[in-house]
């Protein structure tokens, strides 16, 4: 009775154990559907309605980091990140940057890290700090090139990580740099189409090209690649649109130079995007106004540029870089306290998941259990059904063997049957002979007679026979006729009396014809069975 106990109580323990599990596990994945939605709906928000994309990401971060889900809660504060830094606001971008990067601390996946790295380096560069921007960006760049070697990454992945510290060195003035980078992504660039990153590679090199004074090779590239961006990558204009006119300004395209500034300044105001550049293209159009001494507008531009200079760069200012100094130090502290937190947290994260473990080896022990009981009833089954049909078999058998025995009985009943006819046959033919020997003072008429009698009643004896032999070998007698309807009467009888193992002399006696007529009757029959020679007919009969 106690060890009845312990199992019931074993099993208790199980079924709330595998429920408790379980019901976990449906608990994370609601939460990490429920955050992919939120992402999605702020991916598709992000340009027209930045604060509330902004509201959405956070969400999803929250949700994300509730269901476990440590990388897709980092990529949602990149993706915060991200919006910050397309608004100008570098702070808030950093601070969302380095959040994402402790989070992705301890994890195996590189890839990711590489991503963090990278924009941390851009942000770095925003500032003018060139030696971390240059630092971040590097290592972004090695992690990338090691899984590329290690075949973890095709090699093209590594493209973007050459053009972005190109990009960095073009916007620190380092043209040298510049082309040595983008050298390196030409080099593991496939021949293909136009695409992401190619058209951002031949973009940078205008830059290169305009630098060095071949604005005319510059224009002709901007123009190949145009069509790209304004499918593609709309938002981009706003950067595209500001070179050409800067190009245009150059070769004193006043006019040119006008327009491209206008669509750039449209395009940041309909993407909220890239306004950090609103600035520089309100100067540029100062510049471009002072060239027509149109000194209102020039005027009126410039200071436009130093109002939002203001607004968005007060902290890349002289007066200001060291902000980011002592928001470094602060970091460097709470990223102290962070990692505590971490180590104390992961801690009972391990602990959680020694539970975990266990709750799954006992869930395993018990499914194999049940499997096993499954198995042992299955195969239990399959040996009784196996024997069940192991008797229906042997019962057939039987009934099959006795079904053999009847015909047989019946087939030597008929041959019995068969052979008195021939017997009746030949004292027939003696009587047909003595009656036609007989005095001519017998009527003729009187013989004719009993002579047609004689026939009809053979012809009936024969009849008699043939439904006898239909009813016992009806199977035989309905494959033969459907498979040659073209046999005759006559044919069908030679037939009937080879199934009966009958020789070509006794065929003879009984039919009434001779043996000579009975060979010539079996070649016709095999002619129309379409038998070969290596076929015996005898053989091919019993087979049907």
């Amino acid at each position: 009775m106690d060890a009845i106990f312990k199992i019931v109580a074993c099993n208790l323990f199980l079924m709330l154990t595998s429920y408790s599990n379980a019901t976990t596990l449906i608990q994370n994945d609601s939460l990490n559907q429920s955050a992919i939605h939120l992402r999605q709906n702020a991916n598709e928000i992000r340009y027209k309605y930045p604060d509330s994309a902004l509201v959405l990401f956070e969400k999803s971060y929250q949700l994300f980091l509730k269901s476990g889900d440590t990388i897709e809660a980092a990529n949602a504060l990149r993706s915060k990140a991200d919006i910050f830094e397309n608004r100008a606001n570098y702070s808030k971008s950093y601070d969302a940057y380095w959040s994402a990067l402790m989070l992705t601390d301890r994890l195996e996946d590189q890839s990711i890290k590489a991503l963090i790295y990278h924009r941390l380096g851009r942000v770095y560069s925003y500032f003018k700090r060139e030696d971390e921007s240059l630092k971040y960006l590097n290592k972004a760049l090695e992690i990338q090139k090691e899984m590329a070697k290690s075949g973890t990454i095709d090699e093209t992945e590594v493209i973007p990580y050459y053009y972005f510290i190109a990009n960095t060195y073009r916007e620190l003035n380092n043209i040298e740099k510049t082309e040595v980078y983008l050298d390196s992504c030409y080099q593991i660039m496939p021949e293909t189409e136009i695409d992401f990153p190619k058209a951002l590679i031949h973009f940078e090199k205008t830059h290169v090209l305009f630098k060095t004074n071949q604005q005319e090779k510059a224009l002709k590239v901007m123009d190949s690649i145009f069509p790209w961006f304004e499918e593609n990558n709309a938002s981009y204009l706003v950067i595209f649109y500001k070179h050409w006119g800067d190009i245009h300004s150059d070769l004193n395209h006043l006019k040119k130079g006008e327009d491209y500034y206008t669509k750039a300044l449209g395009i940041s105001k309909e993407y909220n995007s890239h306004i950090d550049f609103t600035p520089l293209v309100h100067e540029k159009l100062s510049e471009l106004y002072l060239k027509r001494n149109d000194y209102a507008n020039a005027f009126l531009h410039l200071q436009t540029a130093k109002d939002l200079d203001r607004k968005f760069f007060d902290s890349r200012s002289s007066n200001n870089v060291s902000l980011l100094e002592i928001k470094d130090s602060y970091r460097k502290e709470k990223l102290k306290q962070e990692q505590q937190i971490q180590e104390q947290y992961l801690k009972q994260l391990e602990q959680e998941e020694k539970i975990r473990n266990l709750q799954i080896i006992i869930l395993m022990v018990s499914v194999v259990f049940v499997v096993v009981i499954a198995f042992i009833y299955v195969k239990h089954l399959r040996t009784k059904h196996r024997a069940e049909k192991e008797l229906i078999r042997k019962n057939q058998e039987l009934e099959n063997k006795k079904t053999q025995e009847l015909l047989e009985l019946k087939n030597k009943e008929l041959a019995a049957s068969a052979l008195q006819l021939i017997e009746k046959e030949e004292f027939l033919k003696t009587l047909k002979s003595k009656v036609r020997g007989k005095d001519e003072k017998i009527k003729v008429h009187e013989v004719n007679k009993v002579l047609r009698s004689i026939s009809v009643s053979n012809n009936q004896n024969w009849e008699e026979f043939k439904l006898r032999f239909i009813d016992v070998n009806k199977e035989f007698y309905n494959k033969m006729f459907a498979k040659y309807p073209n046999l005759s009467q006559g044919d069908q009888k030679i037939c009937a009396l080879i199934k009966l193992n009958f020789s070509s002399k006794e065929m003879s006696r009984l039919l009434g014809i001779s043996v000579e007529s009975v060979h010539t009757s079996r070649h016709r029959i095999r002619k129309k069975m379409n038998l070969p020679r290596s076929i015996n007919l005898e053989d091919y009969i019993n087979s049907l």
